[in-house]
């Protein structure tokens, strides 16, 4: 606890010396975490801002909306293309450092707007051991990860979010929905839309964390080792074939692993990449 309360007292002191901020805000665990400690330290020099467009689900962006409107916290939300960068859309493994250097550009220049000294955002001491191309686009753009330099794991980040009474404190982690697609496999609108509308379909079953995987013609539904006997009633199991058929998949499967954040990422370890 003391380990703990030393890393708190840090990210304080790193946010203090930055005197402004502009927080980069998803509404998920870290960020909600980091946007709050802000407020509490720098009060109305924080402004966050979180990124629109159809990468991003909008069950996502409506509770981003929702939780900074709970912490009082000056919020906007701005449009992004990623999906008129042809590097973005051609889904190499970095794909994420195109997305995250055009996100990032465009929050200095938000943060420049106000008069904001530092933009922030919520990546994690765990996040350095995990592939995470935009945090290499983070250094190349000034941006700090305050959470990062105090060494706040995520779960510290969770234990204390709960201590602190914020709803995020157990949601599961909701990266875009460019993450649903193998490596190589080209991102399109049609694509995006489909994997949001059979998620939403899931949601609305019952079903906690989850995944759809976009194969092409395959689905291949990542879940919790609770909810996988959900899916396998043949009643429900009908219910999802039916429903993701309708949506254009060709076939529909129960991934056994079950839920893993970054399975996309597997395939990266047996190439060396």
């Amino acid at each position: 606890m003391e380990i703990r309360a030393n890393r708190v007292e840090s990210l304080q002191h790193l946010l203090a010396g930055m005197k402004s901020v502009l927080v980069a805000f998803s509404g998920g665990v870290d960020s909600t975490f980091l946007l709050k400690v802000a407020l509490d330290i720098l009060g109305d020099q924080v402004l966050a801002v979180t990124a629109r467009s159809e990468i991003h689900a909008s069950r996502e962006l409506q509770a981003a909306e929702e939780i900074a409107r709970r912490l009082g916290a000056k919020h906007i939300f701005i449009e992004t293309h990623e999906l008129a960068d042809s590097i973005f859309t051609s889904n190499p493994s970095d794909r994420c450092y195109s997305c995250k250097r055009g996100l990032f550009l465009r929050l200095n220049q938000v943060a420049a707007e106000y008069s904001l000294m530092q933009v922030v955002d919520g990546s994690n001491y765990d996040d350095l051991s995990q592939h995470r191309p935009g945090h290499k686009a983070a250094r190349e753009c000034g941006v700090r990860s305050p959470l990062e330099e105090a060494q706040l794991t995520k779960d510290d980040i969770r234990l204390l979010s709960k201590e602190m009474e914020l709803t995020t404190w157990d949601k599961p982690a909701v990266p875009c929905l460019a993450t649903r697609f193998p490596y190589g496999n080209e991102i399109t609108v049609e694509g995006l839309r489909r994997v949001e509308k059979a998620e939403e379909f899931l949601y609305s079953l019952g079903v906690g964390q989850l995944r759809v995987r976009d194969h092409g013609a395959v689905a291949r539904i990542e879940v919790g080792s609770d909810d996988i006997p959900l899916l396998l009633r043949e009643d429900v199991a009908m219910r999802v074939i039916n429903e993701l058929t309708a949506l254009g998949y060709s076939y529909v499967t129960l991934d056994l692993k079950g839920f893993r954040s970054g399975s996309m990422d597997e395939v990266l370890k047996n190439t060396g990449v």
